[in-house]
C-alpha cells in the first residue's frame, strides 16, 4: 500500500538532550504540526522500533485534524541514545517524556500508547496526572500476566529470540505473528525494519543487558489504575499473539472513566493494520 504522505520523517526530525540520574541522554522525535493541543505517539518495544516506524499511518490524520503530534524514540530504539535498563522501563520512558516535554515548552499531552508505549503513558499518568489529557492504550497498559494465556506469550518469545539473533529469518518468525494478516509485511518493510535494527546494534545488546539484569522491564500497575482519572480508550486486537484481549479488559475495569473497542482481524498492529478506522475512531474520542 503506497500513499502519499504531506510530512515526511526527515522534515519532522529533532533531537533534545534530557538528563537521567546524571547522564546526558539524546533523544529524538519527530513534531509534526502546530496545533493548539499536543498528542505523544509512544512505540513498542520490537527490535527496529521507532515512532515513525510506528505511527507514519497516523501522523497526517491527527495534523489534519488540528494536533501537534510528537512521537518519541524511547531510549534503546530508533535514533535516541542507548541505555540498559535495570529498573523499571514504564517508569524510565516516562520520566524521559516528561524531560523531553519540559524542554520543548508543552505542558499538557494527550497519550497515544503502543505495548511498551502503553505501559509508559499508564506510568507518566500515574506520575504526572496534572499533565495528562486523555489516554489511548492499545496492546499494553498494566504489564499484567495473561490470565487465559501462558506466559511470555509466543510473540514476546519471538521478539526476545529475535533480539539476541536479529536475523531476516527469526525478524519474518516474528512478524508473521505480529499482525493478524502476515502478506502486509511486504518484503520493503522487512527490509527497512532489519536495516533499522542492523544500524544500532548498541541497541539490540542493551536491551539483552536490560532483561538479563531485570526480567521485569514493565512492572505491573493493575492495583493502581484506578487513581487514573483521565478518560481512556482501550483498543486491542482479537488476535492479538503478543498481549492477549483479556489484559486489556484487566485495563477497562480498573481504570475508572475506560471505553474498549477490539477490531476483528487484527494482531499487536491496531494502529497500523486498521489505520484509517483507528484515525477516525481516535479523533473522535479525544474530540
Amino acid at each position: 500500500m503506497t500513499t502519499t504522505q504531506a510530512h515526511s520523517e526527515a522534515a519532522t526530525s529533532k533531537f533534545v538532550s534530557v538528563m537521567e540520574n546524571g547522564t546526558e541522554l539524546r533523544l529524538h522525535y519527530n513534531d509534526a504540526g502546530d496545533g493548539k493541543e499536543t498528542v505523544v505517539m509512544l512505540h513498542g518495544s520490537g527490535p527496529g522500533a521507532s515512532g515513525w516506524a510506528n505511527f507514519n499511518r497516523n501522523v497526517d490524520a491527527f495534523v489534519d485534524a488540528g494536533y501537534r503530534v510528537i512521537l518519541l524514540d524511547c531510549p534503546g530504539w530508533g535514533k535516541s541514545d542507548s541505555i540498559v535498563c535495570t529498573g523499571s522501563r514504564s517508569d524510565l520512558n516516562a520520566r524521559l517524556l516528561k524531560g523531553v516535554l519540559d524542554t520543548i515548552g508543552v505542558e499538557r499531552v494527550h497519550i497515544v500508547g503502543n505495548s511498551m508505549g502503553g505501559h509508559s503513558a499508564v506510568a507518566f499518568a500515574l506520575a504526572y496526572p496534572e499533565r495528562v489529557g486523555k489516554l489511548v492504550l492499545m496492546g499494553g497498559g498494566t504489564g499484567g500476566p495473561s490470565q487465559f494465556v501462558p506466559m511470555p506469550t509466543e510473540g514476546i518469545k519471538l521478539l526476545q529470540a529475535l533480539y539476541r539473533e536479529p536475523t531476516l529469518e527469526n525478524l519474518k518468525k516474528m512478524l508473521n505473528v505480529f499482525v493478524y494478516d502476515p502478506s502486509t509485511m511486504t518484503e520493503e518493510l522487512m527490509q527497512a525494519r532489519l536495516s533499522n535494527m542492523l544500524a544500532r546494534r548498541d541497541h539490540l545488546e542493551n536491551f539483552v543487558k536490560s532483561l538479563a539484569a531485570n526480567p521485569k522491564q514493565f512492572p505491573d500497575y493493575g492495583h493502581r489504575l484506578g487513581e487514573i482519572k483521565s478518560p481512556a480508550l482501550v483498543i486491542w486486537g482479537r488476535d492479538d499473539r503478543f498481549v492477549p484481549m483479556d489484559v486489556g479488559l484487566r485495563l477497562v475495569w480498573g481504570l475508572p472513566e475506560a471505553d474498549l473497542h477490539v477490531f476483528g482481524r487484527c494482531g499487536h498492529w491496531a494502529q497500523w493494520e486498521h489505520a484509517e478506522k483507528f484515525n477516525r475512531m481516535v479523533l473522535e474520542f479525544l474530540a
